[in-house]
């Protein structure tokens, strides 16, 4: 028997659990990769508690409930791979999902193993303290927990740290303000509504199209243009599905092995050797085919030479001025960064809704933003009046919900101290001075180059194999040695190098941030090499890590 997610019923939700002043692990963050984590963690006999800040499961996509919240991996690929029962039973209604659905997914695994038992919910991590003498970590949440365990897992996510923008007069709008990384659980009506919405990155290009289709009029104030292509989505057949069940197994070990955790074609000429047509052709049918994947792969040289790249970028260019119908209007949403350099976006009508006569765009690197006021947002050039003001500004990516948490290791050292200059890891698990502290795909890993589905379980697999490791052999303690780690940082570094992702200011260099250094945090060196160099490093005695008694 199949399972079809129910998407707008609520849990009921339990009382507040008593919290265990000792376990074997803690975890921070009951995402896809704290309910994986938990669940391992159990089988291996280990006692553990989760720690959760939302009030459910889902993390990202309990969180992120604005209008048009999507994937932008498909969602028989977007889905653990661990359990195949779990694979055949639970059925996926769109070819990418809506954030209902994937979070009615994250609640079916959630009841399916019982999770929830072993979750606090409603209560944020403030700190974790080493403590050298006893081996151990004291974990203190908002809530006045404290609990002492052997190993601290911080399963937080990379884009949960949620910003606002450094605007002046913030606190001064007078009407109802909007962050997409904290929508209303019960959602927002736009109807008959002034609407001022900041940024065009994913959850920008999302949520336009559905809320210029309510609001009286909406104005999309924009820093940098995104690259965003048609996602093609529909329902998913009967066939579709059965097909993908029935070779599920062939396809993780297909996915294990690919450069960005999604089988595609792997690209075999130049983009400088193909003819115009050959050019033309590819990307017309990578436009087509709704896939980002697609687009990345074209060609060989897409990711590291810019004239390359410049073929793809003149060509989209022509793309969006061929749907925008004003020439000003489609010139500014024409991108002057590399393609793929910045996370490109999958949309539902996003250029087209700039046709309509109820949107206006305004391009602040012409017209500057100068402050919110009572009445909405002033530029250089006037004051907009608004109802409502939507932020959709992102996140402090990647580094931000581990340094909002005052994470101190040996001899007390900070971890926000210690990247001050920017994060530093081996393999994007663990970091020098903080003995069994593991982290589930921070910098360092492919993480947001990758389908975070395959990281996560990579991830956690990884983690836990290394803890029974220790265990077996009456060890207590884990890290990087300072030399792996430079090492390490240095490889990431090489490889990012002879890409165009250093072009972009982009989050994946915290260039969103001020303050934030600059340094580009994922390893792009494809999710199939990175597991090599796990599997590795592991069979190798953990090498590289320094293991004690």
């Amino acid at each position: 028997m199949s399972i079809t997610p129910s998407i707008s019923s609520e849990p009921t939700r339990a009382e507040r659990r008593d919290v265990p002043k000792t376990v074997d692990a803690v975890v921070v963050g009951a995402g896809f990769s704290g309910m994986y984590l938990l669940h391992k963690l159990r089988n291996a006999g280990m006692s553990a508690v989760v720690f959760e800040a939302g009030d459910d499961v889902g993390g990202t996509w309990y969180w992120n409930r604005y209008p048009g919240a999507r994937v932008d991996v498909e969602s028989l690929a977007y889905s653990y791979s661990f359990d195949p029962d779990l694979e055949q039973r639970f059925e996926w209604q769109e070819r990418y999902p809506t954030q209902p659905e994937i979070l009615a997914y994250a609640r079916h695994v959630a009841d399916r193993f019982d999770l929830r038992r072993d979750i606090v919910f409603g209560t944020r991590t403030t700190a974790a303290h080493y403590d050298e003498a006893k081996r151990s970590w004291t974990v203190r949440t908002d809530r006045g927990d404290t609990v002492t365990t052997r190993y601290l897992v911080m399963a937080t996510g990379c884009l949960s740290a949620a910003k606002l923008p450094e605007i002046p007069g913030i606190d001064a709008f007078e009407g109802d303000t909007y962050h997409t990384a904290h929508w209303p659980h019960e959602g927002v009506d736009f109807t008959g509504k002034r609407v001022g919405i900041i940024g065009t990155g994913s959850s920008g290009v999302q949520s336009i199209p559905v809320i210029a289709a309510q609001a009286d009029h909406l104005t999309v104030f924009q820093r940098t243009p995104a690259y965003s292509l048609p996602a093609r989505n529909r329902k998913l057949t009967v066939d579709e599905i059965a097909g993908m069940k029935a070779r599920y197994r062939a396809y993780r070990k297909a996915q294990q092995e690919s450069g960005f955790g999604i089988p595609t074609k792997i690209p075999t000429k130049s983009a400088l050797e193909a003819t115009e047509e050959e050019r033309n052709a590819a990307f017309e049918e990578a436009w087509e085919s709704g896939s980002l994947v697609n687009l990345l792969t074209t060609f060989t040289d897409f990711a590291t030479n810019q004239e390359a790249n410049d073929l793809a970028k003149r060509w989209i260019h022509d793309k969006i001025r061929s749907i925008v119908a004003d020439p000003q209007t489609a010139d500014d949403l024409c991108p002057d960064y590399p393609v793929g350099t910045k996370r490109p976006c999958l949309d539902t009508g996003y250029y087209e809704t700039y046709n309509r006569d109820n949107v206006t765009l305004v391009n602040l690197r012409r017209e500057p933003l100068v402050e919110i006021t009572a009445r909405g947002i002033r530029t250089e050039a006037r004051e907009y009046e608004f109802d409502v003001i939507v932020y959709a500004t992102g996140f402090d990516a990647m580094t931000g919900a581990l340094t909002n948490v005052d994470i101190r290791g040996r001899g007390g050292a900070s971890l926000a101290e210690t990247w001050s200059a920017g994060p530093r890891t081996y393999l994007g698990i663990g970091t020098a001075g903080f003995p069994n502290l593991f982290m589930i795909t921070a910098p360092g890993s492919p993480s947001v180059l990758s389908n975070m589905m395959v990281s996560i379980e990579q991830h956690v697999d990884w983690v836990c194999d290394a803890i029974a490791h220790l265990q077996e052999r009456g060890l207590t303690t884990i890290e990087p040695s300072p030399e792996a780690q430079d090492a390490w940082v240095d490889h990431v570094n090489e490889i990012a190098s002879h890409t165009l992702y250093p072009k972009a200011n982009s989050w994946y260099m915290g260039a969103n941030v001020p303050g934030k250094p600059r340094v580009f945090m994922p390893y792009a060196g494809g999710v199939g090499e990175y597991r090599k160099k796990c599997d590795e490093v592991a069979r190798n005695g953990y090498e590289g890590f320094v293991l004690a008694e």
